[in-house]
């Protein structure tokens, strides 16, 4: 009877150990192609942009018509080359350089030398603010349009507060002034909250509207009460004390509002997957009708989301202002907030895949103006780059297809589901 009881057990035990084998497996299998899945979609958008490069340069067009078939292919490879090794080292700096700068052990030299992955990294960071926002507004099942007006107000607040209040020292004056840009856009943010929260409005079109307003705005306050006194559409400078420290001296313009962004996607992350409120959110975003159910109340929750989507987006105009700028113009951003959406996506909506995806839209800004310089590939084939890995990023039936990478049986997936959660 002892022996038939063991027996038992070890059957009981070698089928645990099987399935916990199983589920590593399938847990592995998923992280592996949440990995490999991007990096494929960014690697075809690169071989597209090749090609593209090659067909629309003259150059090579002419040399396939006179020189053949070799010649031409010849050429296209020696543009295509050219230019992303110009793009990358627009994006990070030429190896050579560093290298030399370093030996040389000069200062002024290294700084040279690593500007472009300053500049790199100055563009990722108001990227990361805005993406951050967008992707808690997706987490929330809100579809925020308007964080490149929200920016815009961000800024005002943070501009106006910087060179109206004199007198203060930074530690006091700096916090204010980023308050001001947080507060600015979280209250942008929550009126097509309350509209949707109260009347069912959809947010898409308010917040598309509220981003003409802001932009209007922006232009009446820069020609008359914001105005600098001899009456240019550009506020005066800010105060020092309102600064947004660089981390280096002159020509690198790499400031802490990097730092503060990848602190503010930890700080995400936390609050959507470790506090109650975060917790509430994701249920609104991924099922009202059952969130109501358990006792959430949806319309409030709305209105915060929609409020704390837009501090975020916010303070992408605040981080720029501070940082970088030190005064406001007239479209002083250069589309921030709407390439935040396809960040968001790209990222799916998680802050880990927002500083992935700003990153590499940062490296690839960066790097576009270089490699216009050099290979004179226009910076518009950047953004094909872009739009080409956003769409093999939504649409990954398209790169298993080319790769062949083998989709996880029904079983399985419901199996991980299972367990998961």
């Amino acid at each position: 009877m002892n022996e038939g009881k063991e027996i038992l057990k070890d059957s009981e035990t070698q089928e645990e150990e099987k399935r916990n084998i199983l589920q590593r497996l399938f847990v592995r299998r998923g992280c592996l192609q949440a990995v490999l899945l991007p990096f494929l979609a960014v690697l075809t958008a690169f071989v597209i942009g090749a090609v593209i490069i090659a067909v629309s340069s003259p150059e090579v067009l002419t040399t396939l018509r006179t020189e053949g078939l070799l010649n031409g292919l010849g050429a296209a490879l020696n543009l295509v080359l050219e230019s992303y090794v110009a793009l990358f080292e627009g994006s990070f700096g030429s190896p050579a350089r560093i290298l030399r700068a370093m030996g040389s052990g000069e200062k002024r030299a290294l700084l040279d030398a690593f500007r472009p992955l300053s500049e790199s990294l100055v563009i990722t960071t108001p990227y990361i603010f805005a993406g951050l926002g967008l992707a808690l507004g997706f987490r929330g099942g809100l579809f925020n349009i308007g964080a490149e007006g929200q920016l815009f107000v961000g800024g005002l607040a943070s501009v106006y507060v910087g060179y109206s209040i004199t007198g203060l020292p930074w530690y006091l004056h700096l916090p204010l002034a980023m308050l001001a840009g947080i507060l600015g856009g979280a209250l942008w943010g929550a009126i097509p909250g309350f509209l949707k929260a109260r009347t069912g409005a959809h947010e898409v079109i308010n917040t598309i509207m509220m981003n003409y307003i802001a932009f209007r705005l922006t232009d009446h306050l820069l020609s008359g009460p914001m105005a600098r006194p001899d009456g240019l559409p550009i506020t005066p400078e800010i105060a020092t004390s309102a600064y947004l420290p660089a981390l280096f001296s002159r020509p690198m313009r790499v400031h802490v509002g990097f730092f503060l962004a990848l602190g503010a996607a930890a700080l995400v992350y936390w609050f959507l997957w470790k506090t109650t409120l975060g917790l509430e959110i994701r249920m609104v975003g991924a099922n009202p009708h059952a969130s109501r159910y358990a006792g959430i109340r949806i319309a409030p929750t709305i209105v915060i989301t929609m409020a704390l989507s837009a501090a975020l987006a916010g303070l992408a105009g605040t981080s720029q202002i501070l940082g970088v700028d030190h005064r406001m113009v007239r479209a002083f951003s250069t589309g921030y907030g709407f390439d935040a959406i396809a960040l968001a996506l790209l990222g799916n909506s998680h802050p880990v895949g927002v500083v992935l995806a700003s990153l590499l839209f940062g490296f690839l800004r960066g790097g576009a103006a270089r490699m216009q310089s050099i290979a004179g590939v226009p910076v518009e084939i950047i953004r094909i780059i872009q739009a080409l890995v956003l769409i093999f990023v939504a649409a990954p039936e398209i790169i298993r297809g080319i790769y062949r990478l083998k989709v996880a049986r029904e079983e399985e997936r419901v199996l991980m589901r299972g367990w998961g959660s």
